[in-house]
């Protein structure tokens, strides 16, 4: 009889795992406590499906900050390279974008998700939604609480691919945590990742500029630079730039209860460059006319000088072209870690083995979200998420 195979959790590391481990030969049962698996990869799916990068492999890896020394082998085992061949190989080819992101051609997940879910089924993988995983025998065997009620899985082996605890509608709320930390698994607090960051703005730009997107801007913080877009939201800002320096911010804001975050409005330009244009638009116009006239800069431009410097610190336009470069923005707070994008912490890495099995717990391995690691968004994400489930599955197949 085939070796039996439980996974427990539906989204992108779950189901590759299933599929490798069904291509196996292994009999393979996905349990799932949503009605439906992938919710979180269709969620995804709504600004295109950024499923991986095309930037080359050396830098690739960079972009898991420090967890790259155990990441890294592992997306190399399961590069962008062959994350696209997958994507192909389920009939949906892939193209590269302007910033170098990866997309299917159809700029969608469910296309995709269809496909994948209709190979498993072909690869007799059985998905069984509606599913809790609620807690494990002594043994280590998983059990679960479906519309029968509660029960023992009687598998071989076990997966666990149960994401973190962002987007907790969409299946991922952590309650993994109260189950494993008991039996001696090790996990790193669980954190808001590629989250927004909370500013207390003046009532002006907040209630008139909330919404706005801010194009072609830099942020920097402790000497990082970052250059990209951003949005002006009620609480603050997000988007990718900001999402970027969220491990430091993050760091800073639990040691220091704030932290400081600089402006560029116009990266491309030289101070000198700014104040020649203010200075060439002349004295009697309005502040936001020459910002507008002179440098292109509308809409919120001048309101967010404001909520940096007083009036008489942008009298000039050397003052003014300075403070252009280096709007400080004090940051009071990250966005909930359920309104957070992704997760970092979790399972930690010497909790596990190489091969990602669970030293306390024999027999069970991890991978995705569960463990500790962040990554920005941009394709990383995903990539990290196949590249662990990858690396479960061939673990458990190298098991004696």
């Amino acid at each position: 009889m085939s070796q039996s195979i439980t996974i427990i959790g539906g989204g992108p590391a779950g189901l590759i795992a299933a599929q490798r481990l069904a291509e196996a030969g292994r009999r393979v049962t996905i349990y799932d406590r949503m009605p439906t698996v992938g919710r979180k990869f269709l969620m995804a799916g709504r600004g295109g499906l950024n499923l991986t990068h095309s930037e080359p492999l050396d830098r690739f890896v960079t972009r898991y900050g420090a967890a790259q020394s155990w990441i890294e082998p592992l997306v190399r085992a399961f590069s962008p390279d062959d994350l696209r061949a997958w994507s192909h190989d389920l009939g949906v080819p892939t193209f590269v974008g302007s910033s170098g992101r990866v997309f299917p051609e159809t700029l969608k997940a469910s296309p995709l998700l269809r496909a994948w879910l209709g190979r498993l089924a072909e690869l007799g993988v059985e998905v069984r939604t509606r599913h809790d995983w609620i807690g494990l025998t002594d043994d280590n065997q998983p059990i679960l609480s479906g519309a029968g009620g509660e029960f023992e899985a009687q598998t071989d082996t076990t997966i666990l691919a149960l994401g973190g605890a962002s987007w907790p509608r969409l299946g991922g709320e952590g309650g993994w945590v109260p189950i494993l930390a008991p039996r001696g698994v090790d996990i790193a607090p669980l954190l808001p990742a590629n989250a927004g960051v909370e500013i207390a703005w003046s009532s002006h730009l907040r209630d008139r500029f909330a919404g706005t997107p801010l194009k072609r801007i830099a942020l920097t913080f402790a000497g990082r630079t970052v250059r990209g877009e951003a949005v002006i939201a009620a609480t603050g800002l997000e988007g990718g730039a900001v999402y970027a320096l969220g491990a430091g911010l993050r760091e800073a804001i639990a040691r220091d209860g704030g932290a400081t975050l600089t402006l560029d409005l116009r990266p491309d330009m030289k101070t000198a460059e700014i104040a020649d244009r203010l200075d060439r638009t002349g004295s009697s116009d309005s502040a936001p006319n020459r910002l507008r006239r002179a440098l292109s800069l509308a809409g919120p431009a001048y309101s967010l000088l404001r909520e940096g410097f007083p009036p008489d610190a942008l009298a000039t336009p050397e003052a003014m072209a300075a403070a252009i470069k280096a709007i400080p923005l004090r940051i009071t707070g990250l966005r909930p870690l359920d309104r957070a994008i992704s997760t970092a912490g979790g399972i930690r890495l010497d909790a596990l083995t190489p091969e990602l099995e669970l030293k306390a717990l024999p027999g069970i391995f991890a991978c995705g979200e569960m463990l500790d690691w962040e990554a920005p968004t941009g394709g990383y994400l995903l990539q990290g998420c196949f590249a662990s489930g990858i690396a479960a599955a061939r673990g458990l197949l190298g098991r004696p």
